[in-house]
């Protein structure tokens, strides 16, 4: 046997697996990396996160992303160009961070790699009857493996899609192994460039689970910002805190016809985006301050992660959980908390895994139920394995 495949079919018989999961996700930051050591698989798996540190990316080759992130029309050689450059640019990244932290490559088992999207595409969003659900992540994987050595598993968004789902949110699977509880409701809310939430009543009914996008995250905020502000991010929201929020505006922007329809939906930065922001400002022609703006855009974000919560739980006290970039937002935290007062609102390092590197450890925990042979059912999402494999050989 090919000595990759024997490697390979190894890893399944192990009782714990040291993955690296890798996560870059709409806000285009950099690379999330987390050294995770699992034990088991499914509703016994274990996890402990070793090492995780988030690499900046350049800001040229973030400026290069940029020409292609989330565009309908772009150039078709410079979207080859970068499936090519990312895969290469982690492989480094990787090889950089073993080293630094002075961790041997055959200590690692496996790499699981999320990629990065470049263009999300639901068939709610798009409307042509003649085509599927569709999503798009590049940074091709067996440049990762061949460049790092490490068999590598990616592009786990598309069995997603190709059984019915929409590829996203794919947090329920690691949401439902890590965090369901028997004592207290719970609400995982990631917030990246887009929120989403997965909620796991106590009664542990699987078919009351949901998993969903509630619509942006930190996407409006963070274009504002660097629009206006020449910043990245509103620091604990000190720029919102500065602004008012202008109703019209904020009324028109949540007049957008995803929140009225029905749960589980996935949107992206294709969607909400600095032009749908600026075409509220043009519909009602009014001056409108910079902070004031990224006050709107704030509120919007925390009513619409709000009122997608109220439409799941109707009266049952929960415990929220939030994590991603705008858990840092205190501001946004506080707005979401007034808007939910049946909620306990807290961060996810309460329950043991650091917000930042929650994203990269569940793509670290899709790869061990890939590895394990196991399909989770979890009764909101399909039961399926993802990801493909890429040897290093």
């Amino acid at each position: 046997m090919n000595e990759s495949l024997n490697r390979l079919a190894n890893l399944s018989r192990k009782e714990t697996r040291t993955i690296i999961g890798l996560m870059s996700g709409t806000s285009l930051d950099g690379l999330d990396i987390a050294v995770c050591k699992i034990g088991g698989n499914g509703l016994n798996t274990s996890v402990e996160v070793l090492n995780f540190e988030t690499v900046e990316y350049a800001e040229d080759f973030k400026n290069d992303l940029r020409t292609i992130f989330s565009k309908k029309k772009v150039d078709l050689e410079k979207v080859t160009l970068l499936n090519a450059k990312i895969g290469n640019l982690h492989a480094e990244l990787i090889n950089s961070f073993l080293q630094k932290h002075k961790i041997s490559k055959a200590e690692i088992d496996c790499i699981a790699s999320h990629g990065q999207t470049i263009y999300h595409a639901p068939k709610r969003l798009h409307q042509q009857d003649n085509y599927p659900n569709a999503t798009l992540q590049i940074g091709d994987a067996d440049h990762i493996a061949v460049k790092t050595g490490i068999p590598t598993i990616s592009d786990f968004r598309q069995k997603h899609v190709a059984a019915g789902g929409e590829g996203a949110p794919l947090a329920l699977y690691g949401d439902y192994i890590l965090f369901s509880s028997q004592t207290e409701s719970r609400v995982l809310l990631n917030i990246g460039g887009i929120s989403n939430f997965t909620y796991l009543p106590k009664s542990g009914n699987g078919l009351q689970i949901v998993s969903t996008d509630a619509g942006p995250g930190n996407t409006l905020i963070d274009a504002l910002c660097k629009k206006h502000f020449n910043c990245s991010y509103d620091k604990n929201g000190d720029i919102a805190r500065k602004g008012k929020v202008n109703i019209e505006l904020l009324n028109h922007l949540l007049a957008h016809p995803f929140f009225g329809e029905v749960f589980p939906k996935t949107t992206g930065p294709e969607l909400f985006n600095l032009s749908y922001v600026e075409d509220g400002i043009k519909a009602f022609q009014n001056e409108i301050t910079a902070e004031d703006l990224i006050s709107t855009a704030t509120e919007f974000t925390a009513e619409a992660v709000a009122e997608s919560i109220k439409e799941v739980i109707k009266d049952e006290n929960f415990s929220l959980y939030a994590s991603g970039g705008g858990a840092n937002n205190s501001y946004l935290i506080e707005r979401i908390a007034d808007k939910l007062p049946q909620a306990q609102v807290k961060n996810i390092n309460e329950l043991g895994i650091a917000g930042d590197a929650k994203e990269a450890v569940l793509f670290a925990l899709l790869a061990n139920e890939t590895l394990c042979g196991s399909a989770l059912q979890t009764h909101a999402g399909p039961q399926i394995m993802m990801g493909k494999i890429s040897l290093p050989e």
